[in-house]
């Protein structure tokens, strides 16, 4: 998967690939696998607020598997203990049937010149055949803006390789939270999120798209290699390989889609942690929550206490 589609996969909400057409969003054809290995080892930090207030910060990768399941344990705890869940986006809008005809709205061309005309020949060579791979008629992506394009063709190869956005771990615990009665709100809206992906540059656009198409003839072992990460629970490689790439290669798409959103969060984080609001489990993308631009850390330097909740860890 290209670097921007990775990016956009991870740290934005798991609703706007729901969004997407049904070759991004179908489900792995075949049997619902079994777990045949332990639970994912969560990247899930808590910190301390004030007068026993608590915030447990759980890291997400908005596409998941069915043998992704069942969560560990840790997160059952967070789950049990919370008061109330926030997510990046609010469960009413992520299951809102709206939202689909947002994303297309936003994605339709309307500047009257041509794809064709927009994109380099090796591109469009490269789009043509992908489409006639795919089944997906040239003449319906001809319309749409390159950035969703990408980002199209991107998913789509994830959800061949069996990561699903209905699976993914923020869906699973918004269906948790509305079956046990807990209170689930959101710290961004869907056009908020869209907005970002439909603001990035002409630039920007064209190289995500070529990336996308480059990573297919590649196979993309990427996607691959990022999701085994984060089942590891291993931040370090999550952050070398996606955050700190993005940071040095587009800084100013990586300013807007990460340290931008992460600085708006604080103050709505920081009123969870003030006395008398008990303990709230917040469930946003993984690389929201790594590195020294991430919120683990901004809140750290807020003088709160923080401290990995990780239990597989100490067995190692």
């Amino acid at each position: 998967m290209s670097l921007i589609a990775r990016a956009a996969a991870a740290l934005l909400g798991a609703a706007l690939l729901i969004g997407l057409p049904a070759t991004a969003s179908a489900r792995a054809d075949g049997p619902v696998a079994k777990p045949a290995h332990a639970p994912p080892v969560p990247l899930l930090w808590k910190v301390s607020g004030a007068q026993g207030s608590e915030l447990y910060l759980l890291g997400s990768f908005h596409l998941l598997k069915p043998d992704d399941y069942p969560v560990s344990a840790d997160v059952d705890s967070a789950f049990n203990a919370a008061d109330r869940l926030v997510f990046e986006l609010p469960p009413e809008q992520m299951s809102s049937p709206e939202l689909a005809t947002q994303m297309m709205q936003a994605a339709l061309r309307r500047d009257g010149r041509l794809l064709e005309n927009e994109l380099d020949a090796d591109t469009w060579r490269r789009l043509q055949a992908w489409s006639a791979a795919n089944n997906m008629p040239l003449e319906r992506l001809a319309g749409l803006k390159p950035w969703f394009i990408g980002l199209t063709i991107s998913l789509t190869q994830m959800a061949q390789q069996g990561l699903d956005a209905e699976a993914g771990l923020d869906r699973h615990l918004m269906e948790r939270a509305a079956k046990a009665g807990k209170a689930a709100t959101g710290l961004e809206t869907a056009a908020s999120q869209i907005s970002m992906l439909d603001g990035m540059s002409a630039e920007e656009q064209r190289q995500l798209l070529r990336e996308a198409l480059e990573q297919v003839e590649k196979g993309d072992q990427q996607s691959r290699r990022l999701h085994d990460a984060w089942r590891r629970g291993d931040a370090a490689l999550l952050w070398n390989e996606m955050a700190a790439q993005m940071k040095r290669e587009y800084p100013r798409l990586y300013q807007r889609i990460n340290v931008d959103r992460n600085d708006a969060w604080l103050a709505p984080l920081q009123r969870q942690l003030q006395g008398g609001q008990g303990t709230t489990l917040v469930v946003v993308g993984a690389l929201h929550l790594l590195g020294s631009d991430g919120v683990v850390e901004k809140l750290r330097a807020k003088g709160y206490t923080v401290e990995r909740i990780c239990s597989a860890c100490k067995r190692r």
